[in-house]
């Protein structure tokens, strides 16, 4: 994240969005975006966020229920608060992301992943608590090389502020000038902070980009406005938001500037027209996005 300190206007908080939750394959899931109310393009580059959790897995569970599937057009950011997260793909890397880590991966031009649980996790049981963000990609960039990042928790750098009480995750950009380990593609923003009670902090934002910010526990007060867990809070001009917590709290924050083009998603592509679409459901059927040996 980039602290930009050229103006204190706070953002207008335009509305708080509840979430609630449906059953998906026995997987507790909260979709904050996109929601009905709002179009996929009015947080652009963010334009899908599922949270899965908290729920309780017994011993000798199934884990989680995403085998292999394609993806093109975007990248994929997951983050794991709780349990763990095997990410297999058809570069033929693999990855098991525990407890505090995050995964980030470059779709671009086609690629097949599978995103289960571990044999130890399905055999012991445990909490899951794990949200998925999709980061769409500018046309320029939707052909890029796939790529994947997995980053376990003592990877992810803490910025602690306000005495301790503010616990920022630096994952991709900057926050004053402190790089986080991922540069993204197209200068993507994000952190998680975790808030003990009366813990508060200042986040300036440039005043022309999208603002991501999800409450996955807890309770904020952010420029004014009250937002619990599993909501989605929304912005319009300004450049400052100030969050109090007022209980123990994490949120997910994030802040991009947006592509400002058409979006066409359909299924596991999203692309900038119906005949893109198209195209990356013929190139998924011939082959193009690799092959599966895991």
């Amino acid at each position: 994240m980039n602290n930009h300190k050229t103006s204190t206007r706070p953002k207008v908080v335009e509305a708080v969005y509840p979430v609630n939750p449906v059953d998906y394959h026995g997987l507790i899931t909260y979709t904050a975006l996109p929601a009905s109310k709002l179009p996929m393009e009015r947080l652009d580059p963010f334009i899908f966020l599922n949270h899965h959790g908290v729920q309780r897995f017994g011993p000798n569970n199934k884990g989680l229920p995403f085998g292999p599937h394609p993806h093109k057009g975007f990248e994929t950011v997951t983050f794991i608060v709780e349990g763990d997260l095997v990410h297999k793909d058809s570069t033929g890397f693999e990855s098991n992301i525990k407890a505090g880590g995050v995964q980030w991966m470059t779709a671009g031009r086609g690629i097949i992943h599978s995103e289960q649980s571990s044999a130890e996790f399905m055999r012991n049981g445990g909490n899951v608590d794990i949200l998925q963000l999709w980061v769409n990609l500018p046309a320029r960039l939707k052909s890029s090389a796939p790529n994947y990042i997995g980053l376990q928790k003592d990877q992810v750098p803490d910025l602690t502020l306000d005495n301790g009480s503010v616990t920022i995750h630096l994952v991709s950009g900057l926050w004053e000038d402190r790089k986080a380990p991922i540069l993204s593609l197209s200068d993507v923003h994000l952190a998680t902070v975790g808030f003990k009670e009366g813990g508060t902090v200042d986040i300036p934002v440039p005043g022309d980009h999208s603002v991501l910010f999800y409450v996955i526990k807890g309770n904020v007060t952010v420029n004014g406005a009250s937002a619990a867990a599993h909501n989605l809070v929304v912005f319009g001009a300004g450049e400052q938001i100030n969050v109090e917590a007022t209980s123990d709290a994490l949120i997910l924050f994030g802040h991009a500037a947006p592509t400002n083009e058409p979006i066409v998603a359909r299924g596991p592509f999203v692309m900038n027209t119906q005949a893109e679409i198209d195209q990356a459901y013929q190139d998924f059927q011939q082959g193009k996005f690799g092959g599966w040996n895991h």
